[in-house]
């Protein structure tokens, strides 16, 4: 038997076929919603999926103001900012950040959970999230992703 003739096709990022999906993220846990966005961004769930290439589908985030963390994280956790000058670092939590840009807690939960590389620039501009059930995405057709 040749056992070279079958040969693993490695997906690339011009071979990939992008969908479109949309996430409604009313009563949802923030950080189980961003993993399961970041397996979708990043391609994990699909099964031609190749760690070096960008074969990720497009993800649009609706109603992210209503959100909610477990335990006490509301008022505990902290995102810390800082401009570079002196005095220049601040806190804000996460009541804070909803209560005037929800979308960045979204936002930076899913940043955090892409690989730190050339390639997660390219993973992450595939993110759009937005605050009101309104969103400009309607002529792609997006799927509604299930989040368990």
């Amino acid at each position: 038997m040749d056992t070279l003739s079958y040969k693993t096709k490695s997906a690339n990022a011009q071979t990939t076929e992008r969908q479109w999906f949309i996430v409604d993220a009313t009563d949802m846990v923030v950080g189980r919603l961003a993993t399961k966005i970041a397996d979708v961004l990043r391609g994990k769930n699909k099964p031609s999926f190749t760690p070096h290439a960008d074969t990720g589908d497009f993800v649009v985030v609706i109603n992210c103001e209503k959100v909610i963390f477990t335990g006490r994280k509301m008022d505990d956790k902290e995102y810390i900012t800082y401009s570079g000058y002196p005095g220049g670092q601040k806190r804000k939590t996460p009541r804070q950040v909803l209560a005037k840009h929800p979308e960045r807690v979204i936002e930076n939960a899913v940043k955090g959970m892409l690989p730190k590389n050339k390639l997660s620039n390219a993973i992450y501009k595939k993110l759009f999230v937005y605050a009101g059930e309104e969103h400009p995405h309607g002529a792609q057709k997006p799927q509604t992703l299930e989040i368990k």
